[in-house]
Order: structure tokens, then C-alpha cells, then sequence
């Protein structure tokens, strides 16, 4: 079987993530594979929603438009539906389906038909756990960067760091997709000059987690809000984060960097540590 020839240098290849719901597994699942090539320009598309046969035909034309013999581009589907996927699979793209052939495999080892349904991949097929999912993420709205500290018994876990290190997008993150109750907390200027935790989390010291960064990194990311601030220069964001680490070493909190990380990754670190501290 010939191979297409790889597209010409600098010319993306098309991606299209498809889905019978919101898209955001094939999304990352999708953008986890074509990661592992850096060296390749993509250039994705999501499709969500496809819920019905004709709307599948229509897609499989859309994509069967740009497909030529030089340039062959990759589908990555979670659409649940048997007779949608059985539509989407005739196109001429290279079609990677992302649901059917592990449900196949987990349908042999329980001995279990799966439903096919397109809100249980999402989550909303067991109501209780999208509910707690959702009271979480009003708590991470309700405690972002210290607006309030009631109820802070009730965190799972409890974010501080310097300001700009991605306390907000780590705590959002960690409740939409893992239901957790998470506060973040902001050290300032008074905290970096004692060596006590801040008094409102100080009790739930086991419940903290601390970010950090370099100081190149986060005089950038300060520098693009505040540029020219004494917030955003070098030696201020050095010493903010030397005494940072301090604190958490004192305290024995673990921290993790997110200067080279993403959210993802930073909340699989985070969700490790609290799975060791509670063994």
C-alpha cells in the first residue's frame, strides 16, 4: 500500500475534531496524539454536535472537499452513535475514531453492551456526579483569589502563590473536570515578610498546594498587564518567589512550577500529590 507523500514544507495539515456532543474530548485527546509531532504545522477545526445522519453526510463533505492526493487530512472522532459514525467512517480521510474501537474492547471484557450514549461521555449520564461538578466550579468562582474565605473547611484543596502563576485556570480546571472544591489564595506583599502561613488558611495548611514559576516568566506574564510596574520587574518577582518556596518549604507543602507546564499537566501533578498524601 503506497504512503501519500507528507504535505510540502509549511503547509498545514488539516485536522477536524468531530463529536456528538461538545467536542472537548476529541479536542484533547486529538491534540495529545498530533503533540507528539512539533516539527508538523496543523490546522484544526472543531465540529461538535453531530447528532443525526444527515448532518454527518454533510460534514463527511465538508472534508472530503480538501482532500487531495498530496494532502490527506486527519479526523479524530468520540461520536457515540452507530449510525453516525457508520456515516462519518466513509470519508476519504485518514479517520481515527477515538471512541468505537476501545468501546469495543471494554464492551468484551464486562460482557456488557455500552448505551451509546452521548451524555455519558460528557459526564451527564450520571446526574449526580455533573451536579457536583457544577457546585464545584461555583466554589472556585466563589473563593478565586481570596474574594471570600468562608466555608474554606469545605475546600479540597487550597491554591497559593504569588500573583500571576495560574492559580485561576488551575482551580477552574480541577473543578470542571474533576469535581473538586478548590480555593485559591494570593500571597502578597505581608506574607513574603513573615514566615506564617496567611490567617485565614493556616488551619488548612494539609489542604494546600503552591504554585511557582521563573522569574522570567512571570516578570513577562506580569509585564504584559502591568508593563513598566516595580509588580512586573525582575528583582520584585525574584524575591516574591524565593520567599514563595520558603514558605512552602517550612511548611512542607508541595508546589509545582507552571513557567513550562500546562493546566492539564499541572493539575495531573497536583491530583498525584493529593492521592499520595492521602495514602
Amino acid at each position: 500500500m503506497t504512503q501519500p507523500s507528507p504535505p510540502a514544507s509549511g503547509v498545514p495539515t488539516p485536522v477536524f475534531f468531530l463529536a456528538g456532543g461538545t467536542g472537548i474530548s476529541a479536542e484533547t485527546l486529538g491534540n495529545m496524539l498530533i503533540g507528539q509531532f512539533p516539527g508538523v504545522p496543523f490546522r484544526a477545526r472543531k465540529i461538535p454536535f453531530i447528532t443525526t445522519v444527515e448532518r454527518a453526510r454533510e460534514v463527511v463533505a465538508q472534508m472530503d472537499a480538501i482532500h487531495t492526493d498530496e494532502m490527506k487530512p486527519l479526523v479524530f472522532s468520540t461520536v457515540a452513535d452507530e449510525a453516525v459514525r457508520a456515516e462519518l467512517i466513509k470519508t476519504e480521510c485518514a479517520f481515527i475514531d477515538l471512541f468505537g474501537t476501545h468501546l469495543d474492547t471494554v464492551e468484551r471484557v464486562l460482557h456488557v453492551n455500552a448505551a451509546h450514549n452521548v451524555g455519558s461521555v460528557h459526564g451527564l449520564g450520571d446526574r449526580g456526579r455533573y451536579e457536583a461538578r457544577m457546585k464545584a466550579v461555583d466554589y472556585a468562582m466563589e473563593h478565586d483569589d481570596a474574594q471570600s474565605i468562608k466555608a474554606l473547611d469545605q475546600a479540597d484543596l487550597i491554591l497559593i502563590a504569588p500573583s500571576r502563576c495560574g492559580k485561576t485556570p488551575t482551580s477552574m480546571y480541577l473543578a470542571l473536570q474533576q469535581g473538586l472544591k478548590v480555593a485559591n489564595y494570593p500571597l502578597v506583599e505581608e506574607d513574603f515578610d513573615s514566615h506564617q502561613l496567611p490567617a485565614p488558611i493556616r488551619p488548612y495548611a494539609g489542604k494546600c498546594f503552591g504554585l511557582t514559576s521563573t522569574a522570567a516568566r512571570l516578570s513577562q506574564v506580569r509585564g504584559e498587564r502591568r508593563p513598566g510596574s516595580r509588580y512586573a520587574s525582575l528583582p520584585q518577582v525574584t524575591y516574591e518567589l524565593r520567599r514563595a518556596e520558603a514558605l512552602y518549604a517550612m511548611h512542607r507543602i508541595p508546589s509545582v512550577s507552571s513557567a513550562s507546564m500546562s493546566v492539564e499537566e499541572m493539575a495531573a501533578v497536583i491530583l498525584q500529590s493529593m492521592e499520595n498524601g492521602r495514602r
